[in-house]
């Protein structure tokens, strides 16, 4: 480029825009001159292969206790003596509540004497039986008369069964008097304190909650289970039998309780608010640990999915507009290049590898065996079709 001389164009001014006019030309020149000299990308690849791998499932899910048991005292009375602390551990049978039990142990004593009394009555007649029968070979008696006795002997072992009865129930109210817990568990709080007037049943005395085991529930999608469906039908997914997923908590901390479960329930309807179906999955509580109302997140598994293609998590790219990993192959002049493959996740896995554990992604679609995968050198591919070179120890994951 040539400049003339100008009275305004001063050296600083000339200097300057000689400067400006080289940025121009090298910028038009740097693509060229880039792809000629570049050399090759050093990447690592895998060969793609199938294998089948486990297929966790990983949701929210609160606790609650395996029973929630309200406390009820089955006969009426003055509250006496409350047998518990506000929130300790009772045992199945263990006393809660005392009602006065003065007046059912006077009932037990009036059964008991009611009972003896018809005892007694049954002896005379039977002995009254036993007299008349011989009365009644001699023909000294009418057979009517012999009848009648044999008939109060009926009626008085009837009075025995009867006053039997009433004894067993004036036995079973006394029993009731102290209030029991039917349940191992821990003690909610008390709604009636000493000396209060027990009208029976219809009043709520405190609350019991089982811990051992506790209840985990979660929902699981329509969506999530349609598509495990489909998996199955197609020969891509194992599920548990009948539903009994292993299941596993994770705590708030990210820490895993140390005991496992099982799922025992999946509701059959469809919450038409948040689109899932309840599950319920049972887990051992001893150390009572785990409370009502917590959030943990329950992991699902006993599932396997077969024939699964996996990638290293790095490996694995997003355009903006879907996934999708570099493979190494051969273009047209037989270079070994980079070429991008759309490819469709499924879940993560994790697994060991070299006493780590490192994170994959399960591979629906986009890939077939032997596919030369780049796992590693992706940040130097700077566009499609770059060339690449291979590391020789290609298979390290």
């Amino acid at each position: 480029m040539r400049i003339k001389n100008h009275p305004a164009l001063t050296p600083l001014k000339l200097a300057a825009l000689g400067v400006f006019s080289t940025f121009i030309v090298s910028c038009g020149e740097a693509p060229a001159g880039a792809q000629g000299g570049m050399p090759p990308a050093n990447v690592k690849v895998i060969s793609a292969t199938t294998q089948d791998v486990p297929f966790d499932i990983e949701l929210p899910a609160t606790l609650s206790g395996s029973k929630e048991v309200e406390v009820r005292a089955r006969v009426g009375g003055i509250l006496t003596s409350r047998n518990f602390d506000e929130g300790q551990a009772v045992t199945k049978g263990q006393s809660l509540f005392t009602i006065d039990i003065k007046p059912y142990q006077l009932a037990v004593a009036h059964a008991e004497a009611l009972l003896d009394s018809a005892e007694a009555t049954l002896s005379k007649a039977k002995k009254d039986v036993t007299r008349l029968s011989q009365l009644k070979n001699n023909k000294s008696i009418s057979q009517s008369d012999f009848d009648s006795a044999q008939a109060s002997v009926e009626v008085a072992a009837a009075n025995v069964s009867k006053a039997k009865i009433e004894l067993k129930q004036a036995k079973l109210n006394l029993d009731y008097a102290q209030v029991k817990s039917p349940v191992n568990g821990v003690m909610g709080r008390e709604f009636v304190s000493e000396g209060t007037y027990v009208t029976g049943p219809a009043l709520l005395l405190s609350q019991i909650t089982q811990l051992d085991p506790i209840r985990v529930r979660f929902g699981l999608s329509e969506r999530e289970q349609l598509a495990m469906r489909t998996d199955q039908a197609a020969g891509n997914l194992t599920l548990p039998k009948d539903g009994h997923w292993d299941a596993s908590i994770k705590l708030q901390d990210g820490s895993v309780y140390p005991h496992a479960g099982s799922v025992n329930f999946s509701d059959i309807r469809i919450n038409q608010y948040t689109g899932t179906s309840e599950l319920q999955a049972v887990v051992a509580n001893p150390e009572f640990s785990l409370r009502p109302g917590q959030f943990v997140r329950i992991t699902l598994s006993g599932a396997v999915r077969k024939n699964a293609f996996l990638v290293p998590q790095r490996a694995v790219l997003d355009s903006g507009t879907g996934k999708f990993v570099y493979l190494a192959t051969k273009n047209a002049k037989g270079m070994t290049v980079a070429l991008p493959a759309p490819v469709q996740v499924g879940e993560w896995i994790k697994q060991e590898v070299d006493g780590e554990i490192q994170n994959y992604w399960v591979i629906r679609s986009g890939l077939k065996l032997d596919d030369q995968v780049i796992i590693d050198g992706m940040a130097r591919i700077f566009f499609p079709g770059m060339p690449v070179a291979v590391a020789d120890n290609s298979q390290a994951q």
